[in-house]
């Protein structure tokens, strides 16, 4: 059970109190966001990139049951499912196993490829990390099923607790930016993201997203979610040094014009880098489901020529699926 020194937002009836709420929604101050004519411009002169129908492959070896001490290890499941493995914690971020990231599963975007890690296979899970309450990164299925299986805590950022009770989740805590909470010798975080939320025509930005950065004696980790370019990058160098591991979203980005107030390009990712003093980025949100126009190899393309030019040698990693690796 994580203990609580931060309060949360105060309450006027049910709605909380934020600079980034208004009138029921959430918002990302400063930043305008596209009305249904842009989205509509968007919709009728899409140039879509290619993607295979489907990638066979095989999935990667069970993950050691535990990594103990300093040492992490980080393995890449799919899209934004990363499993993080330090102190003796095994821990998920924004979990998706289901074949479509959709409110029902005979439409919507479709997987390319099979998770790289069989459910199955997965370690005891004590911790979840949520972002947002985009079906790729909120799967109810998925949700549920780790629900019965691992009994994690969750956190998650504001109005979400309620729906992940629901799912059978008994220790959730929901949290606004910049809130933190003590977790098993680390602080959990909850971070700004430039982003949106929506799960319906008629729900958008009614509840929150975030990034995560979890803070221990060994070295930072941030799961950034989902997120466009902006200063929360320079915020969090600021405020925590440098970061030993960034999952840094690389995909969904075109066309840029629309797409680039809410997902970052990969040379965006790779400044997001240079900035957070990550002395190791991985690549998320890439290569399983197409979001946007750009095709399948063009987010690793990218990154690739991206880092080539670069000066320095800090890695940025693209990981197979069911790839795992220790951080050093």
């Amino acid at each position: 059970m994580a203990d609580t020194t931060d309060v949360l937002p105060g309450l006027i009836g049910s709605a909380p109190v934020v600079e980034h709420f208004r009138d029921g929604r959430f918002f990302n101050p400063g930043v305008a966001e596209h009305d249904f004519r842009t989205a509509l411009k968007w919709m009728r002169n899409r140039n879509i990139g290619p993607w295979r129908r489907w990638v066979e492959s095989t999935p990667g070896p069970p993950p050691p049951p535990l990594v103990e001490g300093a040492a992490l290890r980080a393995t890449f499941v799919n899209h934004s499912t990363v499993l993080l493995q330090t102190g003796g914690l095994n821990i998920l971020t924004d979990p998706v196993w289901s074949r479509r990231a959709s409110p029902v599963q005979f439409a919507g975007p479709q997987r390319h490829r099979a998770p790289g890690i069989r459910f199955e296979d997965l370690p005891p899970i004590r911790c979840l990390l949520i972002s947002h309450n985009h079906y790729d990164h909120f799967d109810l299925p998925t949700l549920k099923r780790i629900a019965a299986a691992h009994r994690p805590v969750v956190f998650c950022p504001l109005r979400l607790a309620a729906p992940l009770r629901r799912l059978g989740f008994a220790d959730v805590h929901e949290m606004d930016w910049w809130q933190s909470q003590s977790w098993h010798g680390m602080r959990m975080y909850c971070v700004p993201a430039q982003h949106f939320s929506a799960r319906t025509p008629f729900d958008r930005n009614r509840t929150l997203w975030c990034g995560w950065l979890l803070e221990s004696p060994h070295g930072s980790i941030y799961f950034a979610g989902d997120t466009g370019f902006c200063n929360v990058f320079s915020a969090l160098r600021n405020r925590f040094g440098s970061i030993r591991l960034a999952l840094l979203p690389i995909g969904a980005f075109e066309p840029e014009w629309f797409m680039g107030p809410i997902h970052m390009t990969p040379e965006q990712a790779v400044e997001a880098q240079e900035i957070l003093g990550a002395s190791t980025a991985m690549g998320i949100h890439f290569g399983t489901f197409a979001l946007a126009d750009d095709g399948e190899t063009a987010p690793v393309e990218r990154l690739q020529q991206a880092l080539a030019i670069r000066e320095d040698r800090a890695p940025f990693w693209t990981l197979s699926e069911g790839e795992g690796r220790l951080v050093p």
